[in-house]
């Protein structure tokens, strides 16, 4: 293995644009999984730790280390590397992003050859059932796309629980959901929307379950609708 500086440029131009109004990337995550969560993170700016976002972050103590560009034979793993859509209008950070050298694929400066675009995405839990994990893989896959000006057909969740990593295939289901799931983020957070709370059994392990007051807000919205109804009757 070797550590050294690398230029991940694709040959042919990318075009620079102003992306200071872009939504981050990392927020898909959050939206995916719990969209009133996200706006209370984003759009109202609160935030709370717990055991389970420490260990996320150790978790990506390494994965996040934007000098650590490894050459392991036919493949290169660069790390923390800078992402952006101007498609879809995010910008973010990739965990990792692996290139395998290829009979196809991009060309990267210094290196010669065709090279395989595979962004690697780690997670300190285990495999969730919501494809929040998914869908912020694939964006990143799309970003990626955008700015090689390649396709990239599969990627890698890894979790750090199970020691194990599982293979994302992103087929047109994933990407159309990608695609919705940022429109409805821009849509909230241009109009500052908050969604109300639905109590989950998932909810009591969230780091916002005491700002977001899941039980009491649904609880809430639960006596408003009934009063609404019966004064319309």
């Amino acid at each position: 293995m070797h550590n050294f500086p690398l230029e991940l440029r694709v040959l042919k131009n990318f075009e620079e644009r102003d992306s200071e109004d872009y939504l981050l990337l990392s927020g898909l995550l959050h939206f995916a999984f719990c969209k009133r969560r996200w706006a209370l993170i984003h759009i109202e700016q609160q935030w709370n730790e717990n055991s389970l976002t420490f260990s996320g972050r150790l978790m990506h103590k390494n994965a996040d280390n934007p000098h650590l560009t490894e050459c392991r034979g036919d493949i290169i793993i660069t790390h923390a590397m800078p992402l952006v859509s101007h498609f879809l209008k995010v910008y973010g950070v990739a965990d990792v992003v692996e290139f395998q050298r290829s009979d196809t694929g991009v060309e990267l400066e210094k290196f010669s050859g065709f090279w395989n675009v595979i962004p690697v995405e780690y997670k300190s839990g285990k495999k969730n059932s919501f494809g929040s994990d998914e869908v912020q893989l694939c964006c990143q896959a799309m970003c990626l796309e955008e700015m090689f000006e390649t396709t990239i057909q599969h990627g890698f969740l890894y979790y750090g629980k199970t020691r194990r990593r599982f293979e994302v295939k992103f087929d047109d289901d994933l990407r159309n959901r990608v695609t919705s799931l940022v429109a409805e983020m821009y849509h909230l957070f241009e109009e500052g929307i908050t969604p109300p709370a639905v109590y989950q059994k998932h909810c009591d392990n969230c780091s916002l379950v005491n700002i977001c007051l899941p039980q009491l807000s649904s609880k809430k919205h639960a006596v408003d609708s009934y009063l609404e109804s019966a004064i319309l009757r």
